[in-house]
């Protein structure tokens, strides 16, 4: 008898992935344990890889693993991480690459010493930087495209760090949240046009820099401020700098606010919990639809179904309930079990459901294989009607800013219309939100003295801030023509 052994990513999803979360602390006696806690708290945005980097005396120490946190870090391996700076990350491995000697953080020594880096986002031009720079004599030992910055500062003529960072990023295209550690400090810079999230933070004396704010309060911290678009910030024993490298244009991924970031968490100034509840009150406004229970997808349609229950007067209640010890592998049945790939995360509750009409929210629908599988899976159960409402506009389109999604073929909303998605998917009826209403009621849930310019909603409009150029485009299949 033979057996499969898989992950649980390589199950039929309907979301999409963030490739990683980053976290640094400069100026505290126990740098590694706290950033070990902190990517604890960071684990949802990286399952497939985890690392820490700590500097003593000059000394570069790193300890990195395809493990989640919780399975890798040890009291020991954790006090051989000595010194008062330490950088972390974890990954979400995307296709292709070496699981292991891909993971971050990156470490070098050059002309000004040792450093090591962790990233958050994408390089759309990595491979022709990348390319230029191996005709030159450059060696790379990873597939990932942060190290072509690690070569950009090391050829860098700039006299100061600050130059020699506006220098390497100035050759670069797309989305970044970097932290660097360094001898004597550490840097956190976000891109000019704010894609992924950064942000400041306070434990004493010391200086944190994280991906979500949910990490500062897992280690006490006190949230400062976010990196603004265009920032890198200095930290050192003098405390912290601000050096205004390049123009901000504010375009914060929206997705992170819908999607990826923990509920408890602030990103780009917005409260998330609030901002979905928000979403899914105006979803039960512009979509409304009689019914006797709201279910929500669990979790990441918790918050926006609570939000639709509060709008509609509807009740809402658990009808599926997520098996939160599903592990990073299992033993797959060799005869089909219906509906197994769903069913190892979700389950339906029929006392809840038999001979009710349910409204079903999630965030999102991607390929649409989920929302189908758990449409039946209702049904089955005793719902009488199924009506899927979904927190976010349809998505028409692929992330090249740090997001791991299917080509627009394999998009659902891209290739069908509302009608043929709600017959695929074998709903009632099915709603979205536009993109109109999705940023309308995120800013009304953020603080008013909080001021945004709009989103990045490439995934739901297929306009991208940052251009491409041909060859980019050719690379990414967005060429026609």
């Amino acid at each position: 008898m033979s057996s499969n052994t898989s992950s649980p990513t390589d199950l039929p999803d309907d979301h999409f992935h963030e490739e990683c979360a980053v976290f640094g602390i400069y100026g505290h006696p126990e740098a590694a344990n706290l950033t070990y806690l902190g990517l604890y708290a960071l684990q949802h945005r990286g399952q497939e890889g985890t690392g820490i980097a700590s500097l003593e005396n000059g000394k570069l120490l790193l300890r990195k693993s395809p493990k989640l946190v919780s399975e890798f870090y040890t009291e020991d391996l954790l006090n051989d991480l000595k010194g008062n700076i330490a950088i972390g990350h974890n990954r979400y491995a995307t296709a292709g690459g070496d699981p292991e000697k891909d993971l971050q953080p990156l470490t070098a020594f050059y002309s000004k010493g040792p450093i090591a880096l962790v990233h958050n986002g994408n390089l759309t031009n990595a491979i022709e930087l990348k390319r230029e720079m191996e005709n030159e004599g450059a060696l790379f030992t990873t597939e990932v495209d942060s190290e072509v910055l690690v070569h950009l500062i090391a050829r860098s003529t700039g006299m100061t760090m600050v130059e020699q960072m506006g220098a390497a990023l100035s050759s670069v295209k797309g989305s970044y949240s970097f932290i660097v550690l360094l001898e004597n400090s550490m840097l956190g810079v976000r891109d000019p046009l704010g894609l992924r999230p950064l942000s400041i933070g306070k434990i004493g004396d010391a200086y944190v820099l994280a991906s979500e704010t949910c990490a500062f309060d897992l280690i006490g911290a006190e949230f400062i401020r976010d990196v603004d678009p265009g920032e890198m910030v200095v930290i050192n024993e003098k405390g912290m700098e601000s050096h205004k490298l390049f123009v901000r244009k504010d375009a914060p991924c929206i997705f992170e606010i819908v999607y990826f970031a923990r509920p408890d968490s602030q990103v780009f100034g917005y409260p998330v919990y609030l901002s979905r509840k928000r979403l899914g009150g105006r979803l039960a406004k512009d979509s409304a639809v009689e019914a006797d229970l709201v279910i929500p997808v669990p979790d990441s349609g918790l918050a926006a179904a609570l939000g639709y229950s509060e709008a509609s007067g509807i009740p809402v209640d658990m009808g599926l309930i997520r098996n939160h010890y599903v592990g990073r592998t299992f033993i797959e049945p060799q005869q089909s079990i219906r509906h197994f790939g769903v069913k190892i995360k979700l389950n339906a509750v029929p006392s809840i459901l038999k001979n009710k009409r349910i409204v079903v929210v999630d965030d999102s629908i991607v390929r649409g294989t989920t929302s189908r599988k758990i449409v039946s899976m209702l049904r089955a159960a005793g719902a009488s009607e199924v009506h899927m409402r979904i927190a976010s506009a349809p998505i028409i389109s692929p992330c090249f800013y740090g997001i791991d999604t299917p080509t627009r073929t394999e998009l659902i909303g891209a290739t069908h219309s509302l009608e043929e998605i709600r017959r695929y998917v074998k709903a009632d009826s099915l709603a979205y939100l536009s993109v109109d209403a999705m940023q309308e009621e995120i800013e009304r849930a953020k603080d008013q003295n909080n001021s945004r310019k709009g989103f990045c909603t490439a995934c739901f409009t297929g306009c991208y801030p940052i251009p491409f150029s041909k060859e980019e485009r050719i690379q990414h299949g967005l060429f026609e023509g």
